[in-house]
This record gives structure tokens, C-alpha cells and sequence, in this order.
């Protein structure tokens, strides 16, 4: 099925793993927004939150579209439960899947005043 050239709907996962950059810790317990670009607008596509190895396996795998994609790290909320202020309250990714590949990770290092970003395969 082809919608246009950057719209064909391809089968892949998404996955996201978060570091705690402060403790050198995964970060355990982070709310994390899936979304995809759709004409223009973000629309969400699912809601999950890192487990105690700071990993989201899967977001949504099987069939996506190409595309932009942005995952939304609520880092207000994570840094506040450790009692610390962050200077950003959200760690915004935007990225877009080009073609059909294994799981693709979106790996971000954090701590309350700088982040760093690794997006691959997940092997």
C-alpha cells in the first residue's frame, strides 16, 4: 500500500530506552509519548512508561507508516519524583522512518540540564 512517497506503510517497531545521566542509572519509571505527523498535525499513537532497565521494548511494532515520528520523555516529572529540578520539563525526538529495517531504538542519555541522543536498529 502506497499513500505517497514518504507515507508507505512499512512493517517496523519503535523502542526507547532512557539513561539517567546523574546516577548512571537507568532511568526507571519515565512517561514517554509515542506520536506520529499526520497532515501537519501530531497525533498520539501510545502512552508508555520505562521499566526498571529504563527500556520501553515496544512502543508499536507491526505496520507504520514512513515518516516523522517524535517521542515526547516527560523529564519534568522524572527529575521531580528524584527531588531535582530540570531545566526542560519534556525531551522532544523527532525522527522519521524511511524504510522497512529491524526495531528502531531512540536511546537518550539524561540529566537536568543536558541530554545526549543515540536512534539506530535495535540488534
Amino acid at each position: 500500500m502506497t499513500l505517497d512517497n514518504d507515507r508507505q506503510v512499512i512493517s517496523m517497531g519503535i523502542s526507547a530506552r532512557a539513561l539517567d545521566g546523574v546516577y548512571g542509572t537507568p532511568a526507571t519509571g519515565l512517561r514517554a509519548r509515542l506520536e506520529q505527523s499526520v497532515d501537519g498535525c501530531w497525533l498520539p499513537i501510545a502512552d508508555a512508561e520505562t521499566n526498571a532497565d529504563g527500556t520501553i521494548d515496544d512502543f508499536v511494532t507491526g505496520r507504520l507508516l514512513r515518516g516523522p515520528y517524535r517521542i515526547i520523555f516527560d523529564s519534568d516529572q522524572y527529575f521531580s519524583a528524584l527531588g531535582a529540578s530540570a531545566a526542560y520539563p519534556e525531551i522532544i525526538i523527532v525522527f522519521r522512518l524511511r524504510s522497512e529495517s529491524r526495531t528502531c531504538q531512540v536511546q537518550v542519555l539524561m540529566t537536568p540540564y543536558s541530554y545526549s541522543l543515540y536512534f539506530g536498529d535495535r540488534a
